[in-house]
This record gives structure tokens, C-alpha cells and sequence, in this order.
């Protein structure tokens, strides 16, 4: 059994962002980078399944530039056995991105696919159900627990109400939650191993895709500042400025 694992390149969940001075992108320019922390946890699970003898690959795909080839190599030495590095200057949407893993899986034919819920920066939330839909594969969204057998998957997700269990005919797309599990911090040995493991270099027109656009960016800034406390003196003063300037009482 084979399990694909999307991954994205962001900025590092630390560092503090910030706007290019034209209000076009975040300017990314001497940032520190890294790998999604939540398709580091569907890495993480793809590892452990396999380490349970349920999958017996894990593959991990990314479109962009060259430098996220780093975060490939950071996906193989927690574990992955292989990559695939779809190339593109352009910083593309989630259909688009949708549309290029679908020609990665009709090329790789895998029985899962295993997505981080959302990417850190764009927050969208977006990828693995639009690659659900293209595919027309049954999909499980918000997963906190994944099990496998030979030809279905059993995830529960969690939902408003509480734990919902869905069973699934492979193959599949599975969104993982932050509570899926806990990633393992890569060792020296392993960071050595990822270097030899196999990364294949693909571009959009290799892979027969054709993208058009289907949003722009009109403007990017910052969130509003803070606006400063103030310091009451009693708890009636607290009340009265409740009533009377918030007007929240």
C-alpha cells in the first residue's frame, strides 16, 4: 500500500512576518522557512503506518521552487522513502495546486493521500477537498485517528459535536488534524539517509496540466496594531467604562 503526502514550504510558525512596502506579498526575503506543521503531522502519520506494517511506501510531493527541496529532504529523514518535486516559479492557488496533484496521482496511483489540514500562511483549507472532488475519491476531513486495512480506511474526525467515525473505500483523501498525532524531530542518521534517498524533478508540462488563473491578489497588509489598555482604578470605574464606552454591559 502507497501513501502519498503533499507538503508546503512557510514561513517558520516563529518568525514574525512581514508586508513588502508595495503591499503586493509577504516579503519572505531572509526568513526563516519550514515545513508546514500540519503536513508535518500527516508525514508523521504516514510514518508510523507504515512502521505498523499497514503501508509499505510513503511518498512526498511539493510544487514550487527549487528551495523546497529542503522541506522534501526534511519529510525523508522523518521517515519518507521518496520524493517528487513539481517545479514552478509561481506562487499558485489551491485549484491549481489541486490540479497538478491530480496528475501526481494518476502518475503514482496511491491508496491514500495525506494532507495537513491548512497551510500556516494562506489558511485556506482548501487542497485536499478540491483534489477529493477532481479525483472523485471519498475523503475524510479533520482526522484524529487514522486506521487502515486492505481496502478501506476508518478515520475520526472531529466535528462540533464531538468524534465522528467514517469508514472509506481506497483510495482515499484524509485532511490530518493537530491532535492526529505528534511529530518525531528528525536524527542526525536519518538527515544523512534523506540526502541518498531518491528526488524526482517534474515541471507542470511533464505532468500534461494546463493552469489558468482563477484569483489575483488585490492588496496584502497587516493586521491592525493592538490598541493599548487602560487602567481603572476601582470596579466601578471598570463597570462604567463597560457601559459607557464599550457598551459591551
Amino acid at each position: 500500500m502507497k501513501v502519498l503526502v503533499p507538503v508546503k514550504r512557510v514561513v517558520d510558525a516563529n518568525v514574525k512576518v512581514r508586508v513588502k512596502a508595495d503591499n503586493t506579498d509577504v516579503d519572505t526575503a531572509n526568513l526563516k522557512m519550514a515545513l508546514n506543521p500540519f503536513c508535518e503531522i500527516a508525514v508523521e502519520e504516514a510514518v508510523r503506518l507504515k512502521e505498523a506494517g499497514s503501508v509499505t511506501e510513503v511518498v512526498v510531493v511539493s510544487i514550487g521552487a527549487k528551495s523546497v527541496q529542503e522541506q522534501l529532504r526534511t519529510s525523508m529523514a522523518l521517515g519518507a522513502d521518496r520524493a517528487i518535486h513539481v517545479t514552478t516559479d509561481e506562487d499558485l492557488v489551491p485549484l491549481s495546486i489541486a490540479k497538478i496533484l491530480k496528475a501526481v496521482q494518476e502518475k503514482e496511483q496511491a491508496d491514500v493521500i495525506i494532507f495537513g489540514k491548512q497551510s500556516i500562511d494562506g489558511d485556506n483549507n482548501q487542497t485536499g477537498q478540491m483534489l477529493a472532488a477532481l479525483t472523485d475519491m471519498p475523503q475524510a476531513t479533520f482526522a484524529s485517528e487514522l486506521t487502515l486495512t486492505a481496502d478501506s480506511a476508518e478515520v475520526t474526525r472531529e466535528v462540533d459535536g464531538g468524534l465522528q467515525t467514517l469508514k472509506m473505500p481506497l483510495p482515499a483523501v484524509v485532511t490530518a488534524d493537530l491532535r492526529l498525532n505528534e511529530p518525531r524531530y528528525a536524527s542526525l542518521p536519518n538527515i544523512m539517509k534523506a540526502k541518498r534517498k531518491p528526488l524526482e524533478t517534474l515541471s507542470i508540462d511533464d505532468l500534461g496540466v494546463s493552469l489558468k488563473a482563477h484569483q489575483n491578489v488585490i492588496k496584502v497588509t497587516p493586521p491592525a496594531e493592538r490598541q493599548a489598555g487602560v487602567m481603572v482604578s476601582s470596579v466601578a470605574e471598570l463597570v462604567e467604562k463597560l457601559k459607557n464606552e464599550a457598551k459591551v454591559i
